[in-house]
């Protein structure tokens, strides 16, 4: 409990000296700041072995400790790796409120989807697929409030209690790739960046903003990657075609012109382009896993 409300309480002061600046009050930055690093501070010395290895060796703590920024940057490598051998070995998520809602998220960032798509999929007790084996339409407060024989636990068990719905924060931003962006909120800029997997063949998310209808909007058919984007008028969006490169792509079933060539470039992960208002259509051959 200590770590947890330790966590917490660096990522709701960096909040605050985040919230300070964005309404100009320039005492309270650098207080907040300053007050965050002390307690950053505190929770390594006090929580992070110095082989990385955080004395609560459980998902929630590393998944917490990971998302927040708080592991020394020598030491994140090791820590991610402590976190993805614990969900290996269980083979299921073993998280709460607190720690559910970063966990798929955590796992994408060290860079194991693998990881986050088996925690997906899992359809036996504890998983987010287990209550719809049952039955269930809604989220359940516990990850087994009845029981495989019909039975309803005793004590806390209400069948509508949302939490646990955080996997859906994952599902549209990581999977479908629909993102906001700090920098330019309320959707004034936009970040397109799907990530197939887990078996999935499809995935589409929109989004009703003041500007307009936002659609990312993916299928896999026929050994291509099919990926259709609306970006609103008045607004501009980053979008990332993971695997692609700049010869094999295809904008509306036609090859690139070269003026909209001069304004992609290519990285390790992909493609990644800067577009206007519009709906594009790319189509490129299926990455290799």
């Amino acid at each position: 409990k200590d770590l947890i409300a330790t966590a917490y309480a660096y990522y709701s002061t960096s909040l605050f000296s985040k919230i300070a600046e964005v309404l100009g009050k320039t005492k309270d930055i650098e207080k907040y700041a300053q007050q965050a690093k002390n307690i950053k501070k505190a929770f390594v010395q006090e929580y992070v072995t110095p082989n990385g290895r955080l004395v609560s060796h459980t998902q929630t703590a590393y998944a917490m400790a990971l998302s927040f920024d708080l592991i020394p940057e020598n030491l994140k490598k090791k820590s991610a790796e402590y976190f993805a051998q614990d969900v290996k070995k269980f083979g299921h998520l073993t998280t709460g409120f607190l720690g559910t809602p970063l966990l798929c998220t955590t796992l994408s960032k060290i860079g194991r989807d693998d990881l986050a798509f088996m925690l997906l999929n899992r359809k036996e007790f504890p998983s987010w697929l287990y209550p719809i084996t049952m039955g269930a339409t809604t989220i359940w407060e516990r990850w087994d409030t009845q029981k495989p024989d019909g039975t309803i636990i005793e004590g806390m068990n209400s069948f509508n209690h949302y939490s646990y719905g955080a996997i859906g924060e994952w599902l549209y931003t990581h999977v479908g790739g629909l993102r906001i962006d700090p920098k330019k909120p309320g959707y004034k800029h936009i970040i397109f960046d799907p990530h197939p997997g887990g078996g999935l063949t499809a995935a589409k998310a929109e989004f009703i903003s003041l500007y307009g209808k936002i659609k990312s909007d993916w299928e896999i058919k026929d050994g291509e990657f099919h990926y259709e984007v609306t970006i609103p008028a008045n607004t501009t969006a980053s979008v990332t075609l993971s695997g692609a490169t700049l010869e094999n792509i295809k904008l509306n079933s036609a090859k690139l012109k070269a003026e909209m060539q001069k304004n992609l470039k290519q990285t390790q992960q992909g493609v990644q382009l800067e577009l206007g208002s519009g709906t594009y259509r790319f189509s490129y051959p299926q990455p290799a896993k």
